[in-house]
């Protein structure tokens, strides 16, 4: 009888600890996750109000309004928690211009890995196209992230949120 209770007591302590973890990784995921939506939301604003001279500057070619879709893939520091914790991030971006046609299908458009600097004014860094294009970007993003810096968009939602408001920037 006291073995069978110390076992019950023992499945109960160990089912208690199991549960726990998995509500203490639900809530670093819900964390993470926030802390990408805001990187996310902040990039965004940095790109989209960038002057045309800024753009020039991170050698994109045009004088029209810009609409960006940004996931971010990382930080430095790596283990920041929060935005203002944040130094640069990390993170592939889609930018189209406006121009005479309010079709995000035939916009001109300007994607890639980028860092950015959070910080007053901010700073955009990327990577000038071209042969060696690749090696440009591992010397701009930490070795940790240079298998998403040359990844694709993994969530459509970011793309498809720049698509409507492309479409209501006419």
């Amino acid at each position: 009888m006291i073995r069978t209770r110390r076992g019950l007591v023992a499945a109960i302590v160990t089912l208690a600890g199991l549960t726990l973890a998995g509500v203490m990784l639900f809530a670093a995921r819900q964390e993470s996750s926030r802390l990408n939506d805001e990187l996310a939301a902040e990039v965004t604003r940095i790109l989209e109000q960038s002057s045309p001279e800024e753009h020039h500057a991170h050698g994109h070619d045009f004088d029209s309004r810009v609409v960006c879709a940004v996931e971010p893939f990382g930080t430095e520091p790596a283990d920041a928690s929060s935005l203002v914790e944040v130094k640069w991030v990390y993170a592939r971006h889609m930018c189209a211009i406006t121009g005479d046609s309010s079709d995000w299908s035939y916009s001109v458009r300007a994607s890639g890995p980028i860092a950015v600097r959070l910080g007053i004014p901010p700073l955009v860094k990327v990577p000038e196209p071209g042969v060696g294009y690749p090696e440009r970007v591992r010397q701009l993003i930490p070795a940790r992230y240079h298998a998403e810096a040359l990844a694709e968009f993994q969530d459509d939602a970011a793309i498809d949120a720049a698509r409507q408001r492309f479409a209501q920037a006419k």
